[in-house]
Protein backbone atom coordinates (compact mmCIF):
# COMPACT_ATOMS: atom_id res chain seq x y z
CA UNK A 1 0.00 0.00 0.00
CA UNK A 2 1.29 3.47 -1.03
CA UNK A 3 2.86 6.00 1.73
CA UNK A 4 0.59 9.38 1.75
CA UNK A 5 3.24 12.47 1.67
CA UNK A 6 2.80 14.53 4.35
CA UNK A 7 5.45 16.80 3.57
CA UNK A 8 3.10 19.84 2.39
CA UNK A 9 3.47 22.48 4.93
CA UNK A 10 0.34 24.59 3.63
CA UNK A 11 -2.20 21.96 3.84
CA UNK A 12 -5.16 22.89 5.72
CA UNK A 13 -7.86 21.09 8.00
CA UNK A 14 -11.48 20.35 6.61
CA UNK A 15 -13.56 22.63 4.38
CA UNK A 16 -16.72 24.44 6.30
CA UNK A 17 -19.48 22.66 6.53
CA UNK A 18 -21.76 25.84 5.65
CA UNK A 19 -20.18 26.17 2.54
CA UNK A 20 -21.56 23.15 0.70
CA UNK A 21 -25.02 23.78 -0.76
CA UNK A 22 -27.03 20.55 0.04
CA UNK A 23 -26.80 18.25 2.90
CA UNK A 24 -23.55 16.72 3.65
CA UNK A 25 -23.05 12.55 3.50
CA UNK A 26 -21.15 11.20 6.97
CA UNK A 27 -18.71 9.68 4.08
CA UNK A 28 -17.50 12.56 3.11
CA UNK A 29 -16.84 14.03 6.52
CA UNK A 30 -13.63 14.04 8.46
CA UNK A 31 -13.20 11.66 11.53
CA UNK A 32 -11.08 14.47 13.06
CA UNK A 33 -12.31 17.80 12.41
CA UNK A 34 -15.87 16.70 11.07
CA UNK A 35 -15.67 19.02 8.34
CA UNK A 36 -15.88 18.21 4.89
CA UNK A 37 -12.62 16.37 3.59
CA UNK A 38 -9.88 18.28 2.34
CA UNK A 39 -7.21 16.28 0.34
CA UNK A 40 -8.79 12.63 1.49
CA UNK A 41 -6.99 9.66 2.73
CA UNK A 42 -8.05 6.20 4.21
CA UNK A 43 -6.72 4.89 6.90
CA UNK A 44 -6.54 0.99 7.07
CA UNK A 45 -9.68 0.35 9.29
CA UNK A 46 -11.42 2.47 6.29
CA UNK A 47 -11.88 6.08 7.86
CA UNK A 48 -11.51 9.08 6.09
CA UNK A 49 -9.42 11.89 7.08
CA UNK A 50 -8.46 15.03 6.02
CA UNK A 51 -4.48 14.97 5.40
CA UNK A 52 -4.01 17.76 7.89
CA UNK A 53 -5.78 16.09 10.28
CA UNK A 54 -3.95 12.36 9.74
CA UNK A 55 -0.83 14.55 9.66
CA UNK A 56 -1.61 15.91 13.35
CA UNK A 57 -2.96 12.51 15.10
CA UNK A 58 -0.08 10.74 13.78
CA UNK A 59 3.33 12.98 13.92
CA UNK A 60 3.94 11.49 17.68
CA UNK A 61 3.44 8.02 16.06
CA UNK A 62 0.72 5.94 15.81
CA UNK A 63 -2.54 5.68 17.46
CA UNK A 64 -5.80 4.10 18.01
CA UNK A 65 -8.95 4.74 16.04
CA UNK A 66 -11.25 7.02 17.78
CA UNK A 67 -13.90 6.57 15.32
CA UNK A 68 -13.48 3.07 15.45
CA UNK A 69 -13.87 3.36 19.40
CA UNK A 70 -17.17 4.89 18.92
CA UNK A 71 -18.82 2.78 16.41
CA UNK A 72 -17.48 -0.65 18.78
CA UNK A 73 -15.36 -2.01 15.91
CA UNK A 74 -12.28 -1.54 17.22
CA UNK A 75 -9.45 -4.06 16.43
CA UNK A 76 -6.06 -4.21 16.52
CA UNK A 77 -4.00 -3.58 14.57
CA UNK A 78 -6.33 -2.81 12.11
CA UNK A 79 -7.80 -0.15 13.75
CA UNK A 80 -4.21 1.96 14.68
CA UNK A 81 -3.97 4.94 12.55
CA UNK A 82 -0.63 4.62 10.74
CA UNK A 83 0.88 7.08 8.24
CA UNK A 84 2.60 3.87 6.64
CA UNK A 85 -0.50 1.76 6.14
CA UNK A 86 -3.10 4.94 4.92
CA UNK A 87 -3.38 6.06 1.54
CA UNK A 88 -4.76 8.74 -0.22
CA UNK A 89 -8.73 8.75 -1.50
CA UNK A 90 -9.06 10.29 -4.77
CA UNK A 91 -12.44 8.96 -5.61
CA UNK A 92 -13.63 10.22 -2.42
CA UNK A 93 -11.61 13.36 -3.56
CA UNK A 94 -13.01 13.59 -6.94
CA UNK A 95 -16.77 13.08 -5.43
CA UNK A 96 -16.04 15.74 -3.17
CA UNK A 97 -14.50 18.31 -5.75
CA UNK A 98 -17.82 18.01 -7.38
CA UNK A 99 -20.09 19.25 -4.88
CA UNK A 100 -22.00 22.67 -5.01
CA UNK A 101 -20.98 24.81 -2.74
CA UNK A 102 -21.36 28.59 -1.82
CA UNK A 103 -19.77 31.63 0.04
CA UNK A 104 -19.98 31.93 3.28
CA UNK A 105 -18.61 35.63 3.98
CA UNK A 106 -21.89 38.27 4.41
CA UNK A 107 -22.35 39.89 1.04
CA UNK A 108 -20.70 37.56 -1.43
CA UNK A 109 -23.07 35.76 -3.82
CA UNK A 110 -20.05 33.29 -5.12
CA UNK A 111 -21.64 29.53 -5.83
CA UNK A 112 -19.32 27.23 -7.88
CA UNK A 113 -18.48 23.58 -6.78
CA UNK A 114 -15.99 22.54 -3.93
CA UNK A 115 -13.27 22.48 -6.45
CA UNK A 116 -13.67 25.65 -7.43
CA UNK A 117 -14.06 26.85 -4.25
CA UNK A 118 -10.43 25.69 -3.05
CA UNK A 119 -8.78 26.76 -6.40
CA UNK A 120 -10.33 30.18 -7.26
CA UNK A 121 -12.40 31.80 -4.32
CA UNK A 122 -11.04 30.40 -0.71
CA UNK A 123 -8.76 32.66 1.03
CA UNK A 124 -9.45 35.57 -2.17
CA UNK A 125 -12.98 36.66 -1.34
CA UNK A 126 -13.33 40.44 -1.08
CA UNK A 127 -16.25 39.96 1.65
CA UNK A 128 -14.02 37.62 3.82
CA UNK A 129 -13.23 39.67 6.88
CA UNK A 130 -9.35 39.06 8.33
CA UNK A 131 -7.48 39.74 11.70
CA UNK A 132 -4.50 42.81 11.52
CA UNK A 133 -1.75 41.27 12.97
CA UNK A 134 -1.30 44.54 14.89
CA UNK A 135 -4.67 45.64 16.58
CA UNK A 136 -6.99 41.98 16.08
CA UNK A 137 -9.51 44.39 14.68
CA UNK A 138 -10.85 41.94 11.80
CA UNK A 139 -11.23 44.38 8.22
CA UNK A 140 -12.61 43.13 4.84
CA UNK A 141 -9.96 41.74 3.16
CA UNK A 142 -10.01 44.43 0.50
CA UNK A 143 -9.06 46.98 2.80
CA UNK A 144 -6.70 45.44 4.67
CA UNK A 145 -3.74 47.02 3.30
CA UNK A 146 -5.24 50.74 3.29
CA UNK A 147 -5.82 49.62 7.27
CA UNK A 148 -2.41 48.93 8.20
CA UNK A 149 -0.67 51.53 6.71
CA UNK A 150 -3.92 54.49 7.23
CA UNK A 151 -6.15 53.25 10.17
CA UNK A 152 -4.78 50.44 12.30
CA UNK A 153 -4.10 52.44 15.98
CA UNK A 154 -1.78 49.83 17.02
CA UNK A 155 0.47 50.63 13.65
CA UNK A 156 4.28 51.77 14.09
CA UNK A 157 5.72 54.84 12.72
CA UNK A 158 8.84 56.39 12.29
CA UNK A 159 9.46 59.92 13.57
CA UNK A 160 9.93 62.12 10.56
CA UNK A 161 12.17 64.61 13.31
CA UNK A 162 13.90 61.88 15.44
CA UNK A 163 13.55 58.55 13.28
CA UNK A 164 12.57 57.03 16.63
CA UNK A 165 9.94 54.16 16.03
CA UNK A 166 6.53 54.58 18.01
CA UNK A 167 3.01 53.20 17.84
CA UNK A 168 0.45 55.71 16.07
CA UNK A 169 -1.54 56.19 19.67
CA UNK A 170 1.46 57.38 20.92
CA UNK A 171 2.32 60.58 18.21
CA UNK A 172 0.92 63.04 20.33
CA UNK A 173 2.83 62.05 23.31
CA UNK A 174 6.02 61.71 21.46
CA UNK A 175 5.79 65.19 19.86
CA UNK A 176 5.54 66.83 22.84
CA UNK A 177 9.24 65.23 24.17
CA UNK A 178 10.82 64.64 20.43
CA UNK A 179 13.97 66.66 20.78
CA UNK A 180 13.97 67.62 17.47
CA UNK A 181 10.64 68.37 16.65
CA UNK A 182 10.31 71.92 15.08
CA UNK A 183 8.53 75.07 17.19
CA UNK A 184 7.76 78.57 16.29
CA UNK A 185 9.28 81.50 18.76
CA UNK A 186 6.19 83.73 19.30
CA UNK A 187 8.67 86.32 19.59
CA UNK A 188 10.54 86.73 15.71
CA UNK A 189 8.16 84.16 14.48
CA UNK A 190 11.05 81.87 13.28
CA UNK A 191 10.06 78.23 12.30
CA UNK A 192 11.33 74.71 12.64
CA UNK A 193 13.53 75.41 15.52
CA UNK A 194 14.29 72.35 17.11
CA UNK A 195 13.00 71.59 20.45
CA UNK A 196 16.69 71.00 21.76
CA UNK A 197 17.85 74.54 20.62
CA UNK A 198 14.61 76.40 21.30
CA UNK A 199 16.01 77.85 25.13
CA UNK A 200 19.15 79.11 22.93
CA UNK A 201 17.44 80.55 20.15
CA UNK A 202 14.93 82.50 23.32
CA UNK A 203 18.26 83.83 25.09
CA UNK A 204 19.94 85.38 21.92
CA UNK A 205 16.25 86.36 19.92
CA UNK A 206 16.60 89.90 18.94
CA UNK A 207 12.62 89.83 18.97
CA UNK A 208 12.42 88.08 22.74
CA UNK A 209 11.33 90.46 25.27
CA UNK A 210 12.67 90.54 28.72
CA UNK A 211 12.39 92.99 32.13
CA UNK A 212 14.92 95.70 32.33
CA UNK A 213 18.11 95.23 34.81
CA UNK A 214 16.54 98.06 36.84
CA UNK A 215 13.04 96.29 37.34
CA UNK A 216 14.36 95.94 41.21
CA UNK A 217 14.15 99.57 41.91
CA UNK A 218 10.96 100.19 39.83
CA UNK A 219 11.74 100.37 36.10
CA UNK A 220 8.73 98.90 34.52
CA UNK A 221 10.03 98.85 30.70
CA UNK A 222 9.81 95.47 29.01
CA UNK A 223 12.84 95.43 26.14
CA UNK A 224 13.58 93.15 23.17
CA UNK A 225 16.92 91.39 23.80
CA UNK A 226 18.68 93.51 21.04
CA UNK A 227 17.75 96.70 22.33
CA UNK A 228 18.90 97.09 26.30
CA UNK A 229 21.88 99.46 25.27
CA UNK A 230 19.49 101.58 23.67
CA UNK A 231 17.02 101.68 26.83
CA UNK A 232 19.85 101.90 29.45
CA UNK A 233 21.08 105.08 27.33
CA UNK A 234 17.79 106.45 26.84
CA UNK A 235 16.63 106.11 30.36
CA UNK A 236 20.23 107.18 31.72
CA UNK A 237 18.53 110.07 34.09
CA UNK A 238 15.21 108.01 34.77
CA UNK A 239 17.58 105.28 36.21
CA UNK A 240 19.25 107.50 38.47
CA UNK A 241 16.05 109.34 39.81
CA UNK A 242 15.05 105.74 40.74
CA UNK A 243 18.31 104.62 42.38
CA UNK A 244 17.93 108.32 44.57
CA UNK A 245 15.96 106.96 47.06
CA UNK A 246 17.73 103.62 47.73
CA UNK A 247 20.60 105.30 48.49
CA UNK A 248 19.57 108.01 50.48
CA UNK A 249 17.33 105.05 52.57
CA UNK A 250 20.70 103.20 52.64
CA UNK A 251 22.60 106.59 53.77
CA UNK A 252 20.19 106.91 56.71
CA UNK A 253 20.67 103.26 57.71
CA UNK A 254 24.37 103.54 58.19
CA UNK A 255 23.90 106.88 60.09
CA UNK A 256 21.39 105.71 62.59
CA UNK A 257 24.05 102.01 62.70
CA UNK A 258 26.86 104.78 63.72
CA UNK A 259 27.31 105.52 67.31
CA UNK A 260 27.04 109.79 68.49
CA UNK A 261 29.64 111.60 68.40
CA UNK A 262 31.62 110.29 65.47
CA UNK A 263 32.00 111.74 61.97
CA UNK A 264 29.98 109.17 59.71
CA UNK A 265 30.56 108.24 56.04
CA UNK A 266 27.80 108.58 53.92
CA UNK A 267 26.52 106.12 51.38
CA UNK A 268 30.16 105.53 50.63
CA UNK A 269 30.27 109.14 48.02
CA UNK A 270 32.58 110.69 50.90
CA UNK A 271 30.37 112.91 52.25
CA UNK A 272 30.63 113.19 56.24
CA UNK A 273 27.97 113.83 58.31
CA UNK A 274 28.70 115.83 61.78
CA UNK A 275 28.46 114.71 65.21
CA UNK A 276 25.36 115.32 67.07
CA UNK A 277 24.93 118.21 69.57
CA UNK A 278 26.29 117.33 73.14
CA UNK A 279 29.50 116.80 72.19
CA UNK A 280 32.49 118.59 73.64
CA UNK A 281 33.87 121.75 72.35
CA UNK A 282 37.16 120.43 71.82
CA UNK A 283 35.47 117.75 69.29
CA UNK A 284 33.83 120.96 67.52
CA UNK A 285 36.82 122.55 67.04
CA UNK A 286 38.91 119.52 65.62
CA UNK A 287 35.88 119.47 63.17
CA UNK A 288 37.12 122.78 61.04
CA UNK A 289 39.85 120.86 58.92
CA UNK A 290 37.41 118.00 58.66
CA UNK A 291 34.86 120.66 57.24
CA UNK A 292 37.04 122.10 54.79
CA UNK A 293 38.34 118.43 53.49
CA UNK A 294 34.18 118.02 53.05
CA UNK A 295 34.23 121.47 51.13
CA UNK A 296 36.55 120.16 48.41
CA UNK A 297 34.57 116.55 48.53
CA UNK A 298 31.36 119.05 47.30
CA UNK A 299 33.25 120.70 45.18
CA UNK A 300 34.31 117.80 43.26
CA UNK A 301 31.18 115.98 43.16
CA UNK A 302 29.57 118.97 41.62
CA UNK A 303 32.30 118.38 38.97
CA UNK A 304 31.70 114.84 38.50
CA UNK A 305 27.90 115.37 37.92
CA UNK A 306 28.89 118.06 35.21
CA UNK A 307 30.72 115.43 33.69
CA UNK A 308 28.24 113.40 33.44
CA UNK A 309 25.24 115.84 31.82
CA UNK A 310 27.71 116.86 29.27
CA UNK A 311 27.93 112.94 28.49
CA UNK A 312 24.36 112.72 28.90
CA UNK A 313 23.51 115.57 26.61
CA UNK A 314 26.44 114.42 24.16
CA UNK A 315 24.87 110.45 24.27
CA UNK A 316 21.25 111.79 23.92
CA UNK A 317 22.35 113.74 20.33
CA UNK A 318 24.32 110.52 19.00
CA UNK A 319 21.33 108.19 19.84
CA UNK A 320 18.69 110.35 17.71
CA UNK A 321 21.52 110.29 15.18
CA UNK A 322 21.56 107.10 15.41
CA UNK A 323 17.53 106.34 15.32
CA UNK A 324 17.05 108.76 12.63
CA UNK A 325 19.43 107.04 10.03
CA UNK A 326 18.04 104.00 11.69
CA UNK A 327 14.44 105.30 10.19
CA UNK A 328 16.27 105.69 6.87
CA UNK A 329 17.46 101.97 6.83
CA UNK A 330 13.97 100.48 7.70
CA UNK A 331 12.70 102.71 4.94
CA UNK A 332 15.01 101.19 2.04
CA UNK A 333 14.64 97.52 3.35
CA UNK A 334 11.04 98.09 3.13
CA UNK A 335 11.66 99.47 -0.46
CA UNK A 336 13.60 96.52 -1.50
CA UNK A 337 11.52 94.15 0.34
CA UNK A 338 8.62 95.24 -1.80
CA UNK A 339 10.74 94.87 -4.95
CA UNK A 340 11.73 91.45 -4.22
CA UNK A 341 8.51 90.49 -3.39
CA UNK A 342 7.02 91.81 -6.86
CA UNK A 343 10.14 89.56 -8.30
CA UNK A 344 8.94 86.92 -6.96
CA UNK A 345 5.51 87.17 -8.19
CA UNK A 346 6.96 87.34 -11.83
CA UNK A 347 9.44 84.57 -11.29
CA UNK A 348 5.54 82.73 -10.30
CA UNK A 349 4.02 84.03 -13.45
CA UNK A 350 6.86 82.96 -15.48
CA UNK A 351 6.70 79.08 -14.13
CA UNK A 352 3.22 79.00 -14.22
CA UNK A 353 3.86 79.83 -18.11
CA UNK A 354 6.64 77.84 -18.79
CA UNK A 355 4.58 74.54 -17.17
CA UNK A 356 1.56 75.04 -19.62
CA UNK A 357 3.99 75.55 -22.21
CA UNK A 358 5.59 72.43 -21.60
CA UNK A 359 2.54 70.97 -21.14
CA UNK A 360 1.14 72.15 -24.66
CA UNK A 361 4.64 71.11 -26.03
CA UNK A 362 3.73 67.11 -24.81
CA UNK A 363 0.81 67.17 -26.09
CA UNK A 364 1.35 68.15 -29.60
CA UNK A 365 4.21 65.31 -29.51
CA UNK A 366 1.64 62.90 -28.58
CA UNK A 367 -1.52 64.34 -30.92
CA UNK A 368 -2.80 62.26 -33.51
CA UNK A 369 -5.72 64.44 -35.86
CA UNK A 370 -6.47 61.18 -38.16
CA UNK A 371 -8.86 59.64 -35.01
CA UNK A 372 -6.46 56.80 -34.59
CA UNK A 373 -4.30 56.59 -31.69
CA UNK A 374 -1.27 54.29 -30.15
CA UNK A 375 -0.71 54.37 -26.74
CA UNK A 376 2.95 52.82 -25.37
CA UNK A 377 2.71 52.77 -21.65
CA UNK A 378 6.23 51.56 -20.58
CA UNK A 379 7.28 50.79 -16.92
CA UNK A 380 4.03 48.44 -16.75
CA UNK A 381 4.92 46.66 -13.73
CA UNK A 382 6.41 49.45 -11.78
CA UNK A 383 2.44 51.13 -12.76
CA UNK A 384 0.91 48.32 -12.11
CA UNK A 385 1.93 47.80 -8.60
CA UNK A 386 1.10 51.72 -8.13
CA UNK A 387 -2.14 50.40 -9.18
CA UNK A 388 -2.49 47.65 -6.89
CA UNK A 389 -1.43 49.63 -3.82
CA UNK A 390 -3.88 52.27 -4.84
CA UNK A 391 -1.76 55.00 -5.63
CA UNK A 392 -2.44 55.64 -8.74
CA UNK A 393 -4.94 53.31 -9.79
CA UNK A 394 -5.67 55.17 -13.10
CA UNK A 395 -3.99 56.53 -15.56
CA UNK A 396 -4.54 59.30 -18.93
CA UNK A 397 -3.55 59.13 -21.85
CA UNK A 398 -2.32 62.16 -23.94
CA UNK A 399 -5.11 63.64 -25.95
CA UNK A 400 -5.68 62.89 -29.69
CA UNK A 401 -8.48 64.16 -32.53
CA UNK A 402 -10.51 62.98 -35.02
CA UNK A 403 -9.43 65.66 -37.22
CA UNK A 404 -7.92 69.35 -36.71
CA UNK A 405 -10.93 70.90 -35.84
CA UNK A 406 -12.42 67.69 -34.58
CA UNK A 407 -13.54 65.77 -30.98
CA UNK A 408 -11.18 65.77 -28.58
CA UNK A 409 -10.59 62.15 -26.87
CA UNK A 410 -8.38 60.41 -24.80
CA UNK A 411 -8.17 56.98 -22.76
CA UNK A 412 -8.65 56.11 -18.68
CA UNK A 413 -6.53 53.01 -18.07
CA UNK A 414 -7.16 50.81 -14.59
CA UNK A 415 -4.17 48.50 -14.62
CA UNK A 416 -5.53 46.78 -11.82
CA UNK A 417 -9.14 47.00 -12.87
CA UNK A 418 -12.50 48.87 -11.73
CA UNK A 419 -15.89 47.88 -11.03
CA UNK A 420 -16.25 43.94 -12.18
CA UNK A 421 -13.00 43.51 -13.08
CA UNK A 422 -11.12 44.88 -10.41
CA UNK A 423 -8.55 42.31 -9.62
CA UNK A 424 -9.07 40.33 -12.69
CA UNK A 425 -8.72 42.49 -15.36
CA UNK A 426 -7.64 45.49 -17.03
CA UNK A 427 -10.20 47.98 -17.38
CA UNK A 428 -9.97 50.60 -20.41
CA UNK A 429 -12.43 53.35 -21.02
CA UNK A 430 -13.07 56.61 -24.00
CA UNK A 431 -13.48 59.61 -22.81
CA UNK A 432 -14.93 62.59 -24.50
CA UNK A 433 -12.60 65.77 -23.69
CA UNK A 434 -14.44 69.47 -23.93
CA UNK A 435 -11.89 71.22 -27.41
CA UNK A 436 -11.57 74.53 -28.55
CA UNK A 437 -14.15 73.98 -31.38
CA UNK A 438 -16.91 72.29 -29.81
CA UNK A 439 -19.41 74.74 -30.88
CA UNK A 440 -18.86 73.23 -34.70
CA UNK A 441 -19.22 69.80 -34.08
CA UNK A 442 -22.49 67.53 -34.27
CA UNK A 443 -23.68 66.53 -30.80
CA UNK A 444 -23.95 63.66 -29.19
CA UNK A 445 -20.62 61.91 -30.00
CA UNK A 446 -21.62 58.81 -32.03
CA UNK A 447 -18.92 57.36 -33.66
CA UNK A 448 -17.91 53.71 -33.32
CA UNK A 449 -15.03 53.57 -30.64
CA UNK A 450 -12.56 50.59 -31.57
CA UNK A 451 -9.97 49.53 -28.48
CA UNK A 452 -7.47 47.17 -28.80
CA UNK A 453 -4.53 45.43 -26.97
CA UNK A 454 -1.80 45.27 -28.97
CA UNK A 455 -0.05 41.65 -29.90
CA UNK A 456 3.85 42.47 -30.23
CA UNK A 457 3.66 39.28 -32.39
CA UNK A 458 1.18 40.80 -34.54
CA UNK A 459 -1.07 37.60 -34.09
CA UNK A 460 -3.78 38.05 -31.76
CA UNK A 461 -4.78 41.32 -30.49
CA UNK A 462 -7.34 41.60 -27.85
CA UNK A 463 -10.19 43.78 -29.31
CA UNK A 464 -13.58 45.41 -28.13
CA UNK A 465 -15.54 47.91 -30.31
CA UNK A 466 -18.78 49.42 -29.06
CA UNK A 467 -21.24 52.35 -30.37
CA UNK A 468 -21.99 55.46 -27.91
CA UNK A 469 -25.20 55.41 -26.25
CA UNK A 470 -26.07 59.13 -27.14
CA UNK A 471 -28.82 59.36 -24.53
CA UNK A 472 -25.38 58.80 -21.87
CA UNK A 473 -24.01 61.52 -20.38
CA UNK A 474 -20.95 60.82 -21.44
CA UNK A 475 -21.03 61.34 -25.30
CA UNK A 476 -22.77 64.78 -24.79
CA UNK A 477 -20.89 68.08 -25.43
CA UNK A 478 -18.46 68.07 -22.02
CA UNK A 479 -18.90 71.60 -19.91
CA UNK A 480 -16.13 70.46 -17.71
CA UNK A 481 -12.39 69.56 -18.88
CA UNK A 482 -14.02 65.87 -19.71
CA UNK A 483 -17.08 63.82 -19.65
CA UNK A 484 -17.82 60.29 -17.54
CA UNK A 485 -15.61 57.70 -18.92
CA UNK A 486 -17.43 54.99 -20.61
CA UNK A 487 -15.67 51.79 -21.87
CA UNK A 488 -14.71 48.26 -20.93
CA UNK A 489 -14.31 47.09 -17.44
CA UNK A 490 -13.43 43.57 -18.43
CA UNK A 491 -10.94 44.56 -21.32
CA UNK A 492 -8.42 42.50 -20.78
CA UNK A 493 -7.66 39.46 -18.36
CA UNK A 494 -4.48 40.20 -16.26
CA UNK A 495 -3.82 36.64 -16.64
CA UNK A 496 -3.18 37.16 -20.09
CA UNK A 497 -0.36 39.54 -19.34
CA UNK A 498 1.14 37.01 -17.10
CA UNK A 499 4.72 34.68 -18.18
CA UNK A 500 6.40 35.68 -21.81
CA UNK A 501 3.29 37.22 -23.02
CA UNK A 502 3.06 38.31 -26.61
CA UNK A 503 1.14 41.41 -25.35
CA UNK A 504 3.84 42.84 -22.82
CA UNK A 505 7.15 42.76 -24.31
CA UNK A 506 10.82 44.63 -22.44
CA UNK A 507 7.78 45.50 -19.71
CA UNK A 508 5.68 47.37 -22.08
CA UNK A 509 2.28 47.15 -23.87
CA UNK A 510 0.49 49.41 -26.72
CA UNK A 511 -2.91 50.22 -26.70
CA UNK A 512 -4.42 51.15 -29.43
CA UNK A 513 -7.98 53.14 -30.12
CA UNK A 514 -9.70 53.73 -33.65
CA UNK A 515 -12.60 56.13 -33.89
CA UNK A 516 -14.68 55.42 -36.96
CA UNK A 517 -14.97 58.60 -39.21
CA UNK A 518 -17.98 57.50 -41.27
CA UNK A 519 -20.38 60.51 -41.41
CA UNK A 520 -18.11 63.16 -39.96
Amino acid sequence: MARISLDCADSLPGIPLSVLSVPMENKYKCQQCLQVLRKPVQAQCGHRFCVHCFKQLTSSGPKPCDACHQEEIYEEPISILNSNEAFPDNAAGREIASLPARCLNQGCSWTGSIKEYEAQHEGRCEYERVQCEACNNFVLRTEKDRHTERECEARTLNCKYCKSTFNYKDIKAHDEICQKFPLQCKDCGKKKIPREKFSDHSRSCAKSKSACPFSEVGCKAVIENGKHSDHEQSSTMEHLRLLLPMVLSMARMRTEAAGPGEWQEDSGLGLYRAPEEGVTMGAGAAASPQSLDLDKKVNALENIVCVLNREVERSSVTLEAFSHQHRLDQDKIENLSNKVRQLERTVTMRDLQLAETEQLLRELQFCTYDGIFVWKIADFSRRRQDAVAGRTPAMFSPAFYSSKYGYKMCLRLYLNGDGTGRGTHLSLFFVVMRGKCDALLKWPFSQKVTLMLLDQNNREHIIDAFRPDVSSTSFQRPISEMNIASGCPLFCPLAKLAGKSSYLRDDTIFIKAIVDLTGL
